[in-house]
């Protein structure tokens, strides 16, 4: 693992741990985390991403990767969806979720959002690419 990138469980959720709180520290408008590449099972040529900021997250999904997503958030009580955008001229809808949790908390949310909605493997590597 560097500075900004990880490809180990524990590992990435340290540096997502760490990226959300340097984003803190910094009083950044947000911090953005992708991994190195689209989802093995993607027909979308799209890199995913997940942007945190304040107490929201951000992200762009497509429908199945939207259903995936709620599903999720069942395991995750402290998450919630406050908005919904579809634009017309665009394919998939982004989501804003709204959470006051910690670091750590947020690190196992940004790991699992990545494996179960976007459905990247075990072993995938992700980037804290703005902090």
């Amino acid at each position: 693992m560097t500075r900004f990138d990880a490809t180990e469980a524990e590992s990435r959720k340290e540096l997502f741990a760490a990226t959300v709180t340097a984003h803190r520290e910094r009083g950044s408008e947000f911090c953005t985390l992708e991994p190195d590449e689209t989802p093995p099972d993607s027909d979308d040529d799209l890199v995913p991403w997940i942007q945190f900021g304040g107490t929201t997250v951000a992200l762009d999904c497509t429908d199945c990767e939207l259903d995936r997503l709620k599903e999720l958030l069942g395991e995750y009580p402290d998450f919630r969806i406050d908005d919904l955008e579809s634009p017309e001229e665009a394919e998939g809808t982004h989501v804003n979720i709204t959470t006051h949790s910690d670091a750590e908390r947020l690190a196992e949310f940004f790991d699992a959002v990545f494996q179960q909605a976007f459905g990247y493997p075990a072993d995938y590597r992700a980037w804290a690419v703005s902090i």
